[in-house]
Formats: C-alpha cells, sequence, structure tokens
C-alpha cells in the first residue's frame, strides 16, 4: 500500500505467547479501534490452549492485533482481512515483525473476501477460530453492519468451524443460534462484549 499520508499511531502490545512484550501499531482512524487488554486477556484465557495449531480469522481487522495474539499463542496460521488502506498497510509493518510466513492477509470488504478464506480454509487439515468485530453500527453507513455480518455467519461451514466468536456492542442481543452455530456464552465489558457461539453437534 502507498504510505501516502503521515498516520497518528499508537501502540499496543502482545500480551502472551511466543512474541510477549512486542509493539505492535493501531492507526489512529475511525474504522479502527483496539480492543480493550481486559477484553482481549479475557478472550484468550477462554481460548487458552485449545487455539494452538489451529487457524484464526479476523475479519474487520484493522491492524490485526486479535489475530496477532492469537499467531503469538500458538495458532497455525491467521488469516486477516482489511478494507482500510491505511489499516491494511500497518497490518502488513505489524505482520512483518511477528512471524509473516504464519500471516495470510486480504486487502478488500470483509463481505466479499469471506467465501474466498473460507475455500482456503477448506482445504487445511485443521479446524478454525472466526473473530467478527464489524464497526459499531453507531458509525455513519453502519445501520446495517450487524444483519450482514449475521448473514456471514450463517455461511460458515460447520465441518472448517472450531468457534466464531462476535465483538459487540453490549446494547445489542445476538441470536441465540446463527445457522449452524448455537451461543455457548457472553462476556461484557462496557460498551463492548464478546459471544462466543460453536457448531450445534459441538456444544
Amino acid at each position: 500500500m502507498k504510505k501516502n499520508k503521515k498516520l497518528k499511531l499508537f501502540t499496543t502490545t502482545i500480551i502472551g505467547g511466543q512474541y510477549r512484550g512486542r509493539k505492535i501499531e493501531i492507526p489512529a482512524i475511525h474504522t479502527t479501534r483496539g480492543s480493550k487488554s481486559i477484553l482481549k486477556e479475557s478472550l484468550f484465557n477462554t481460548l487458552q490452549f485449545d487455539l494452538i495449531d489451529k487457524n484464526f480469522v479476523e475479519l474487520f481487522s484493522g491492524s490485526g492485533s486479535i489475530g496477532l495474539e492469537a499467531l503469538s499463542r500458538g495458532a497455525g496460521a491467521c488469516y486477516f482481512i482489511e478494507y482500510n488502506p491505511d489499516a491494511y498497510r500497518i497490518l502488513e509493518e505489524n505482520a512483518k515483525k511477528l512471524d509473516p510466513s504464519r500471516c495470510h492477509l486480504f486487502y478488500g470488504d470483509s463481505f466479499e473476501k469471506f467465501p474466498l478464506v473460507q475455500e482456503i480454509l477448506k482445504r487445511s487439515s485443521q479446524k478454525s477460530y472466526f473473530y467478527f468485530d464489524p464497526p459499531f453500527s453507531t458509525r455513519d453507513g453502519m445501520d446495517e453492519i450487524y444483519d450482514k455480518t449475521i448473514a456471514m455467519i450463517e455461511s460458515i461451514d460447520p465441518d472448517i468451524c472450531e468457534m466464531a466468536i462476535v465483538e459487540h456492542m453490549t446494547k445489542l442481543d445476538l441470536p441465540p443460534n446463527i445457522g449452524t452455530l448455537t451461543f455457548v456464552k457472553r462476556k461484557k465489558f462496557g460498551r463492548s462484549s464478546l459471544s462466543y457461539y460453536r457448531p450445534k453437534e459441538e456444544v
């Protein structure tokens, strides 16, 4: 991506695993937000060693802070989809700092690129974790974001899915079942919440 303007950048730290303590960058643009450290810590306390060697897919990935944390904690391969060119450029730089050989980056709209990523995952011998962090719908032009995200989750092939996690506004109640996935638990962190889903036969 072209470096055509100077961005204001924040840094966050990998909090566990092989790359613990490494700094990665987050651009200060309205389409990205860094996940709270307490939320991130709770997420990976839930996943723990189940994540090792599995695929991890971060939709709406921004600068990749969740997926790169998964990489540090033993995920076999991580897939990132991001459409903002500035965020994507930072994502590229962050991946290079850790292990680019295990990072697969896709530039474009998450809704459009997701079928391609699923087809790639179907050729993998490992199941996948899917992390959805759509821009909060309070932003202009984002009114239908959760409806579109739910439709995307409905398309997940249960044969390749270990778990789907949605980071969303706490005031939003997601359905108990989305496609072939069923709700497992929810944890709240102020304005943000995490909702966990698994294929029904595994619950």
